[in-house]
């Protein structure tokens, strides 16, 4: 496991469950969170029995700030024991406005998280409403002011945008009110409107309708557009920061690196299998108490799988895929791979490629899936390079 240098670890908790969101979550109980965060320290134990030096960790949700401060001392600790937390490039919290106090904000900063992650989505109280969030527009304020007056100066805000609804006014208020804060990070998705959440259940009535593309694109152009006169760099398809400020976390999943991926419901990506763990909370504590290894199935990743994501998780960066970094892992030329698929869309203008690095052009991150499926192959190339 010494090539694994990155965690994700999952709390599944959350005080309301929004309407789009179809990540692992269950309302917030005081006993189902003691029993899981006993659960989780077990399962963190079982993969990293000895303190262990990373480059990123990254506790994310649900929303970890739902605990409180009992159990979030608890996930801390189970942590700071089994990683070397203050040798870490990057220790990311999530929060949501709203679950943030000074206490839990001096808690996550003494036990050595530098980053926080903030789930803002929209700087508009009624659409808040509308997507299922609890907090309002004054909470956004607070939580930054409480993080700021706890040492914190890595904060990253997630926003959203084409919701239904939603006009291009609204969202480039939510980004005019969200650069207002300086911040050295922000991050923008497009909503996708997944199975098993409230959205998809109203879009397959047609009480609910997607934006049209068109739109999508609109406020996309404008979101960079405004990043960019802010100083903001765009280094990736929906990720912009200062210079240097960029998540290490999420870099190490574009890269294609090894993570663990643990608690309910979190995938990870060790050498050679992909793990999905067990995701209904019962069966992940039954499991994770007898073994901890609450692992739902394994997937075998082989070099094809692996070369196919170095290009579909490369391309989201702004930088693309290093054509060095690509024949040191795989031991053949990117070029040799795809010539054919390359000068395709080079042609289109999807793509440009240089000597070092073959990148999307900004029409390409436009048509990302349609860039993406013409590296899919039908055999394993060979390991030596012409």
């Amino acid at each position: 496991m010494d090539k694994v240098k990155s965690a994700y670890i999952h709390i599944p908790f959350c005080e309301q469950l929004c309407h789009y969101c179809d990540f692992t979550k269950f309302f917030y109980r005081e006993d189902s969170a003691d029993d899981y965060v006993e659960a989780l320290r077990k399962e963190i134990q079982y993969y990293v029995p000895n303190r262990k030096q990373m480059n990123t960790i990254f506790v994310g949700g649900g929303t970890p700030t739902a605990l409180n401060m009992r159990q979030l001392e608890h996930v801390l600790k189970s942590v700071d024991q089994a990683f070397d937390v203050h040798r870490a490039k990057e220790y990311t919290f999530e929060a949501n406005p709203g679950d943030l106090t000074k206490e839990k904000a001096d808690l996550l900063r003494a036990y050595g998280v530098d980053r926080i992650s903030l789930g803002v989505q929209v700087f508009d109280d009624k659409l808040l409403e509308a997507i299922g969030r609890l907090h309002r527009v004054k909470h956004v304020y607070e939580s930054l002011d409480l993080l700021k007056q706890a040492g914190f100066d890595n904060i990253s805000i997630d926003l959203i945008y084409a919701l239904p609804g939603q006009t291009l006014e609204q969202f480039g208020h939510t980004v005019e009110e969200a650069l207002q804060f300086d911040l050295p990070h922000y991050s923008s998705y497009s909503l996708q409107i997944e199975p098993k959440t409230v959205f998809y259940q109203r879009y397959k009535k047609g009480t609910l309708k997607k934006a049209p593309e068109e739109l999508e694109a609109e406020m996309y152009n404008l979101l960079r557009d405004e990043m960019k006169a802010h100083g903001r760099q765009q280094y990736e398809v929906s990720n912009f920061a200062v210079p240097g400020k960029e998540s290490q976390h999420n870099l190490a999943y574009w890269n294609n690196d090894f993570y663990y991926g643990l608690g309910a419901g979190a995938h990870g990506y060790l050498p050679e299998r992909r793990i999905i763990n067990i995701r209904p909370l019962p069966a992940y504590l039954k499991q994770a108490n007898e073994n901890g290894i609450p692992v739902l199935h394994e997937d075998p990743i082989g070099r094809k799988e692996r070369i196919e994501e170095e290009l579909f998780l490369g391309l989201r960066k702004k930088s693309g895929v290093s054509k060095e970094a690509f024949l040191q892992k795989y031991g053949i030329a990117l070029t040799d791979v795809y010539r054919e698929a390359l000068d395709r869309l080079i042609a289109k203008g999807w793509l440009i490629e240089d000597d070092a690095h073959v990148a999307m052009t900004e029409d390409g991150f436009l048509f990302g899936n349609d860039v993406f499926q013409e590296f899919l192959l039908e055999e394993e190339p060979a390991s030596v390079s012409n």
